[in-house]
């Protein structure tokens, strides 16, 4: 075998083993140059149905684990925790929003509200009446994120804003059956209760149209 400048190839390849072996760094080497992965706390403030709520949070913390597993406002649920499935469905601020998706730290200040804040056992919201009354649901899942997000959609009929449904951009909205169906798109229920949901949205809106 050829000689390169003297070194035969077994000679290289014993050479690159010792080099190898010289700039190796052992795994607890390794582990103290890596940068601190220590989680970050901040603290954040914001109501919470009506009252101020003051926690300090890691800043990965999402809204929806904010609300579960801090306040104990186990409601809102945790459903595909992707956005997909508007199980998480709450109110910030009066507009909804999936807070699976909403880190708590970006919500400083804001007003939440879930479904413990629109009514109680004894004094139901409007929406959740109507749901119990036309059977909006049957495992239930689903069902607080819905109640908000149909309260919302019907605040967004009554303000005007159009949909991708709206045939007059230029007219106020109507709550008609496809238009609530096109604003409820977003909040799936795997039990198929949306006919229901519909007839209970109808009433609240004023009548069945």
């Amino acid at each position: 075998m050829a000689d390169w400048d003297g070194l035969s190839r077994r000679g290289v390849l014993g050479a690159g083993t010792a080099t190898a072996a010289l700039t190796a760094v052992s795994p607890v080497e390794a582990q103290g140059a890596m940068p601190d992965s220590q989680p970050t706390s901040m603290a954040v403030s914001f109501v919470v149905n009506g009252q101020r709520q003051s926690l300090d949070l890691d800043t990965r913390t999402t809204l929806l684990d904010a609300l579960r597993e801090h306040l104990r406002l186990t409601g809102t649920k945790k459903g595909c925790d992707h956005g997909q499935c508007g199980a998480c469905t709450v109110l910030v601020d009066g507009k909804r929003i999936n807070s699976c998706l909403s880190l708590a730290v970006m919500n400083e200040g804001a007003e939440v509200t879930t479904v413990e804040g629109l009514g109680a056992p004894d004094d139901l919201h409007p929406m959740q009446a109507a749901f119990i009354k036309h059977d909006g649901y049957q495992c239930g899942y689903c069902t607080p994120g819905q109640i908000c997000s149909a309260v919302a959609v019907l605040d967004e009929i009554r303000a005007g804003v159009p949909s991708h449904v709206t045939a007059d951009l230029t007219a106020r909205p109507q709550p008609k059956n496809m238009e609530m169906r096109e604003r409820m798109s977003g909040n799936i229920c795997r039990c198929g209760a949306y006919s229901n949901i519909a007839e209970a949205m109808a009433e609240v809106a004023g009548g069945r149209t």
